[in-house]
């Protein structure tokens, strides 16, 4: 873990209330779902179970594949299924 992480995590773990977080609505239609997903590393591939949101049809990863780090849930984060 690098000096900036350990940053991050100890000024989130002790400012977390100074954080003003409101719930705007809850969407009905998304589901948490476990996927088997599989990631291209450059020269090497690997796959890992994966917690995924699914969402109009769309799954979208709820942490980044090298790192396991959260990301936010937007469509532009969905995986192409091709």
């Amino acid at each position: 873990m690098s000096h900036l992480d350990k940053f991050r995590y100890w000024y989130v773990k002790f400012n977390y209330r100074r954080f003003k977080m409101k719930v705007l609505k809850e969407l009905d239609e998304a589901k948490l779902v476990i996927v088997d997903l599989e990631v291209n590393l450059g020269k090497e591939v690997r796959s890992a179970p994966t917690l995924c949101a699914k969402y109009k049809g769309k799954i979208i990863p709820l942490n980044t594949a090298h790192d396991g780090r959260p990301i936010l849930m937007r469509e532009e984060n969905s995986i192409n299924n091709n």
